[in-house]
């Protein structure tokens, strides 16, 4: 039965088959919604490890903030560069337009695909970086890695930022044409034809707090160079720029190193002689070889995209074989921008202590009492709860022994009264003195 509220102007009645389809979507949409969390939970709860199947990069799983990561996905040092007060104005706006379009440059980031890109703020941080930076290039994919050439195909001015297309853009060159047709009855054409080619480019964003300020081309790219570097380089020292300086020094030298990348061997080493696929009981590696005897031969392991072990093999000596790792240390951080130290500083860590012996006293022994804390016999600690010189030790004194005394005399001191029964009588005057008694020793029965 329907009731009515004229007040209102409402009216309720029994739901109709249109209230009811529409319930059960947004029910249905409501549990879909509520399993998608829950997945989405369990699924970052169980990821321990990442790894960009594309660039080899692969980070620990450490649930928290602190979390270690691969240095090209790290916060960047700020630049200084200064800035006039000065808003950009039209004509500048075109003279900047004309040098900075179609200027190429060097990727230092790997820079992502995707419509959001990276936002770089003045002389000032990135944003995403550490782990969101990882987690859009490995949604997303990569347009450009560390090393590789970008193109600035168009420019964008926008009352307070720059928007830099990178490699012909993240985006799909007319995406909304491609869906109107024109025609006459059902002849209908569409107005672009989709040539099916991907975008692989990328879109990069220069923001600034208040306004555009008047730029030169030179101050743009200083305020790129942390992530695209403008500079006239070869592609290997494009590429070893954006490494740390005893990787790059041992790829400049040639020399591969335990924990180095496909990209890093072939940069320094090149193509190999010959590769063998083998397996190392349960694990598949690949054997890189370089060299020809009687030169030197190196055999590089690879494991996925990781060096694991360098054998160097000469004639006449042994093989000299490395498996320690000593590049992942240098390429992963916390994600947070690195705090430049000086040369002459020294970081000093708990029990370090330096003492000058000419003039400082040296170090207490160690001790197990608590700091504050004083022994039961010390003299002040008494005097503080009213004791005076209680269970205090002494040092044990033994009493003096007379020179005149004879063994076997008293203790006090005082010589027997009676002669030793072993003492002769003394003899006389000008006699001679009596020979001593013997004892006849001999056991008896003997004759």
């Amino acid at each position: 039965m329907a009731r009515s509220f004229p007040e209102q102007g409402l009216r309720t009645g029994p739901p109709t088959a249109a209230k009811a389809n529409r319930n059960n979507a947004l029910r249905c949409l409501a549990e879909v919604c509520a399993v998608t969390v829950l997945l989405a939970a369990g699924v970052a709860a169980a990821q321990v490890i990442t790894i960009d199947t594309r660039t080899g990069t692969v980070t620990n799983g450490t649930t928290g903030t602190s979390v270690s990561i691969d240095r090209r996905y790290a916060q960047i040092q700020p630049t200084h560069v200064v800035l006039s007060k000065t808003e950009l104005d039209v004509k500048t706006r075109l003279l900047l337009i004309r040098q900075m379009v179609s200027e190429q440059g060097f990727a230092m980031r790997p820079f992502p695909r995707g419509h959001k890109g990276l936002t770089l703020a003045a002389n000032g941080e990135l944003e995403p970086a550490g782990e969101a930076y990882l987690s859009m290039v490995t949604s997303e994919g990569t347009s450009a890695n560390p090393g590789e050439r970008v193109v600035l195909t168009d420019i964008k001015i926008e009352p307070n930022r720059i928007i830099f297309i990178l490699n012909g853009g993240p985006d799909a060159k007319h995406r909304f044409l491609s869906h109107i047709e024109i025609g006459v009855g059902p002849n209908l054409n569409p107005v672009t034809r989709d040539d099916g080619k991907e975008p692989v480019g990328a879109r990069l964003t220069l923001a600034f707090r208040n306004h555009v300020p008047e730029l030169t081309d030179a101050e743009v790219k200083a305020l790129l160079a942390p992530l695209i570097s403008f500079d006239v380089k070869t592609p290997i020292e494009a590429f070893t720029d954006t490494l740390p300086q005893s990787i790059k020094e041992a790829i400049l030298n040639h020399h591969v190193m335990v924990g180095m990348s496909t990209d890093m061997v072939l940069f320094a080493k090149g193509q190999p002689v010959n590769k063998t696929r083998e397996m190392d009981g349960q694990t598949p590696f690949e054997e890189w070889i370089y060299g020809r005897p009687p030169e030197e031969v190196d055999f590089v392991r690879i494991n996925g995209n990781r060096v694991v072990r360098v054998e160097v093999a000469r004639m006449g000596e042994t093989p000299v074989i490395f498996t320690k790792d000593e590049v992942t240390a240098l390429l992963v951080v916390d994600g947070t921008a690195p705090a430049p130290q000086e040369a002459n500083t020294r970081i000093a860590k708990v029990g370090d202590v330096q003492r000058d012996p000419n003039k400082e006293a040296p170090a207490p022994p160690p001790s197990l009492r608590k700091p504050g804390e004083s022994l039961p016999n010390d003299p002040n600690a008494q005097e503080e709860r009213g004791q005076k010189n209680v269970g205090i030790s002494k040092p044990v004194q033994f009493p003096a022994q007379k020179q005149d005394a004879q063994p076997g005399a008293n203790p006090d001191g005082e010589p027997d009264a009676s002669p030793p029964a072993t003492a002769q009588p003394a003899p006389a005057e000008g006699t001679q003195p009596a020979p001593p008694k013997t004892q006849n020793l001999q056991p008896a029965g003997i004759g």
